[in-house]
């Protein structure tokens, strides 16, 4: 199977503005988190998919790959645009945003369609068990309960699953938005209109649940650095200070 990565990325973004073109270290943000995915050695190639020229040139002129891309509402729908020319099966979307990667949860995410062979599952993400109350019911937080297989029953941004019996422990994972498709499933997706659960929990992954595609999910202990507001692209700056000196 022929794996590629694609990094979504847009300029504008509501809370911090032009954000993965700050720079980190001695590169932009975009560039850090293309090269960071490239030095994985997980994928056949790596792309950014972008509606922005000034990321489109910032990619290019540091031998990057990069497909400029319409305007959308989803990276799913962004990242389906980008590849539907290029020649693959597995897709993995990795955030433009989160820099930091760690190897072993996207090879995770890969094997799910080693072993699959039957080809039944549609698409792989990743799910961080979530312990402190206030970041259970943060909405911010998506959260995700799944079956005894680990196939996604729901995403919410809600507290799922309610405890109504506290004599029970009940465990709450946090989803990561970091995604594997199939090519097919991605292709299939971006066809697909919105359905009324998606748009109330604006939760991308939920369209696919709705028409009825199996999402396949892996627990991980990874914490990224997700850059969305200022603050986060200090706590990187140190991250990667602290890293350098060690």
């Amino acid at each position: 199977m022929k794996t590629i990565a694609v990094i979504p990325a847009r300029y504008e973004a509501s809370r911090f503005p032009g954000k993965l073109m700050q720079i980190l270290g001695e590169k932009t943000v975009i560039a850090t988190t293309y090269q960071n995915v490239v030095e994985t050695e997980l994928f056949d190639e790596v792309f950014v998919a972008t509606d922005s020229e000034i990321i489109f040139n910032e990619i290019q002129s540091s031998g990057g790959n990069v497909v400029m891309t319409g305007k959308h509402e989803t990276g799913s729908d962004r990242i389906a645009e980008a590849v539907s020319n290029i020649d693959c099966d597995i897709v993995v979307n990795v955030q433009g945003d989160e820099p930091f990667l760690k190897t072993e949860p996207l090879k995770k995410l890969i094997s799910v369609f080693n072993d699959d062979l039957d080809g039944q599952i549609s698409l792989a993400s990743l799910k961080i068990k979530l312990t402190e109350m206030e970041e259970i019911e943060n909405p911010n937080n998506v959260k995700v309960i799944t079956d005894n297989q680990g196939l996604a029953l729901y995403f919410s941004r809600s507290v799922i699953p309610y405890p109504r019996d506290t004599s029970v422990t009940a465990e709450y994972f946090k989803h990561i938005g970091v995604y594997a498709f199939r090519k097919s499933a991605l292709l299939n997706f971006a066809k697909l209109k919105m359905r009324p659960l998606e748009i109330a929990e604006k939760i991308e992954c939920i369209r696919y649940l709705e028409y009825g595609m199996k999402i396949k999910m892996i627990e991980t202990d990874f914490v990224g650095v997700g850059i969305d507001v200022p603050e986060d692209l200090e706590k990187a700056r140190r991250i990667l200070k602290n890293n350098s000196n060690s």
